[in-house]
């Protein structure tokens, strides 16, 4: 008899193509569905041009333009042409800008129990939500898997979180996964999925799961799973998609490499402080501040009852006269709905100010808060500069606690509403016939109809990179833990409208770190021919833009050496060519000093024939022993300079 397994062995198992299920080990998987968005969808298009890829070989491929809506001159809507265009030409859905974002629109339309999702971008994992594997990547590996191709990752283990309870008055999933924060951290779930149980689940909406299952990657978790059930079987049907159903749970006697138990109903309102998702502490530590902006929205909480219950606890009233009372619908019909159901009468009333359904502020696209200001957002991420303001001081909330500080201009528990407004906690029921809209997504076209790419004059091809030889180059900057890519390529109005002109945004590269990066850096490419750089743990966590590679790559970075990695950064280096190397002896990390020159000897067969780098400090007299944990396919496609590199050598064999 064959051994029990959870949801999430069940899922790596049946698309198992490359492999063994052994954590550590690199598997390949073959994948159903994808998705793309405009911020990296634009260079999923270009890969596929390049790769000359005649039609998408998935069973359902989506590009959505959710992220860079501002049009505030020719560049984002040059762009929505050409994803359009690109669409029509591979044979994806397109999902039009202003008809929402791309994860929440993904699990009520696309979502199947039992698939597999590939996405290029990092809060994919919200379709896990469905008893679906969804993992975030780089666009490369996305542009591979629509190409047919597995996508390749390490086998992770698996935490099993069990839930009991129910949760409290006032306090919704959005606390429940900052609770999972203040205990994981940002790094304390790297090399797991999540994978939540137990009887607290019949508790936890389709929505309810799809917060968790979003804010997993906050944790460094590859992706987030729940069992497809009979809360999963309503929330399709509701959609009219009960047909494609098909439970999804555990087997008895399941077992978990590693175990959680989380009581709902000690859950308290929580609060994450600025500048990380895991500096979790209870509202009540931090109330009375005051805030200019309460913001409710994003991919993290994207669902009705998010602004259902924002409008219920704001109803009748108006919000404090210095706070900007920011309201970011996720789709068109979610937008309906609240027109139906008076949710947008109420938050207009209130005094708040309505953007269309789109990522929006969550990536610094407009609603950027005022300087030395308190933001409340209930955002998936509030690393620095994130909001589009620098040095923003950034708070991730629940609803309830946004709207109820909104009312009071300070941050405020939003248990006091029954003491400070006399407010009974307001009770939500589901919608279990929601208004349905898909008027904004177009289907796949027929290939007789296909006309070719529309490219505007700031769409350029992607660079040629070389491939990996020796290098004697400086230290050009040395970084401390937790480096997210939002640092290292930075988000926002200024930065993403270059995203499919690698030349351009490569200015920007690392400017939240040292201002002065890029012109550091183009001197070095050019008096050393690169540059590599240094960093602590967690290197390149958060999105999953590939430009946070391409970018240093395009600038002669050749290495980067540090103590850990994020699983998406350290995938997005290899893919382009840049050696993610980490220090065997992290006593080695204090030595090494910015500006030092560094050279490699013979580092195509150090990698081809070893887990070892030696690197030499000329400029200390001195040696370090670093160390890779490539597999043998990710060896090779380092060695040709990038995996772009590597297929097209194939090819021509």
């Amino acid at each position: 008899m064959s051994e029990p397994l959870n949801v999430t062995q069940k899922l790596i198992k049946d698309h198992l193509v490359s492999g063994t299920m052994t954590p550590g080990e690199e598997i390949g998987l073959r994948i159903d569905q994808t998705l793309t968005q405009d911020a990296t969808g634009t260079m999923v298009m270009l890969e596929l041009e390049a790769m000359e890829l005649e039609e998408a070989q998935t069973e359902i491929s989506c590009q959505y333009v959710d992220h860079n809506l501002l049009q505030t001159d020719y560049k984002n809507p040059d762009d929505h042409v050409f994803l359009k265009s690109a669409a029509e030409r591979f044979g994806l859905w397109f999902s039009r800008p202003g008809n929402g974002v791309s994860h929440p629109i993904e699990t009520e339309r696309f979502a199947i129990p039992g698939k597999t999702l590939a996405g290029s971008d990092s809060h994919t994992p919200a379709s896990g939500c469905m008893g679906m594997l969804a993992i975030g990547a780089g666009g490369l590996d996305v542009a591979f898997a629509i190409a047919g191709e597995p996508l390749f990752m390490k086998m992770p283990k698996v935490l099993g979180v069990v839930l009991q309870g129910s949760m409290r008055d006032w306090v919704s999933a959005k606390d429940v996964v900052l609770e999972m924060l203040r205990r994981y951290d940002v790094d304390g779930a790297t090399g797991y999925v999540i994978e939540y149980y137990g009887e607290g689940l019949e508790n936890l909406s389709t929505m309810d799961r799809h917060v968790l299952a979003n804010m997993g990657t906050e944790m460094g978790a590859t992706t987030t799973v729940f069992p497809a059930d009979e809360e999963v079987r309503r929330f399709m049907k509701s959609q009219g998609r009960g047909h494609e159903f098909t439970e999804l749970k555990a087997d008895m006697g399941a077992k978990y490499d590693a175990y959680e138990e989380l009581i709902l109903d000690d859950v308290e309102p929580l609060i994450a402080l600025p500048s990380s998702p895991g500096n979790v502490v209870p509202v009540r530590e931090v109330e009375g501040k005051p805030i200019y902006q309460a913001y409710v929205g994003s991919s993290a909480n994207p669902g009705y009852r998010d602004f259902w219950i924002a409008s219920e606890i704001v109803k009748g009233r108006t919000v404090n006269e210095n706070v900007s009372w920011d309201i970011n619908p996720t789709s068109r019909q979610i937008i309906e709905n609240m027109v139906t159901n008076d949710v947008m009468y109420n938050l207009v009333q209130s005094g708040a100010r309505i953007h269309q359904a789109g990522c929006n502020g969550c990536i610094g696209m407009g609603q950027a808060p005022a300087s030395g200001q308190n933001s409340l957002r209930t955002v998936p991420r509030n690393f620095p500069d994130r909001s589009g303001t620098p040095e923003d001081s950034v708070f991730l909330v629940s609803p309830e606690t946004a709207a109820a500080s909104a009312l009071t201009g300070k941050i405020t528990d939003p248990r006091d509403l029954e003491k400070l407004y006399n407010m009974k906690p307001p009770a939500f029921e589901v919608l279990e016939e929601p208004i349905v809209n898909t008027d904004m997504l177009t289907a796949p076209v027929p290939k007789k109809e296909r006309g070719p790419i529309k490219k505007g004059p700031n769409i350029s091809s992607m660079p040629d990179f070389d491939e990996l030889k020796d290098f004697e180059v400086p230290v050009l900057l040395k970084m401390g833990d937790d480096i997210s890519t939002d640092e290292i390529l930075r988000a926002g109005a200024e930065v993403l409208p270059f995203r499919s002109n690698i030349p351009e945004i490569s200015k920007f590269t690392l400017d939240v770190v040292d201002k002065n990066f890029y012109e550091r850096a183009q001197k070095a490419k050019k008096k050393h021919g690169g540059h590599i750089v240094i960093a602590g743990e967690n290197y390149a966590q958060g999105s999953s833009r590939e430009h946070a590679a391409i970018a240093p790559r395009y600038l002669g970075q050749r290495a980067v050496v540090a103590k850990s990695y994020a699983r998406i950064g350290w995938q997005n280096l290899v893919n382009f060519g840049i050696l993610p190397l980490e220090f065997r002896n992290p006593k080695d990390y204090e030595d090494i000093q910015q500006g030092d020159i560094v050279y490699v000897n013979n580092i195509r067969q150090q990698i081809g024939d070893e887990d070892e780098v030696i690197l030499y400090n000329k400029t200390q007299d001195k040696e370090y022993q670093l160390k890779h944990t490539l597999s043998e396919r990710q060896k090779e496609a380092v060695l040709y300079g990038g995996v772009i590199n590597r297929f097209r050598a194939q090819n021509e064999q």
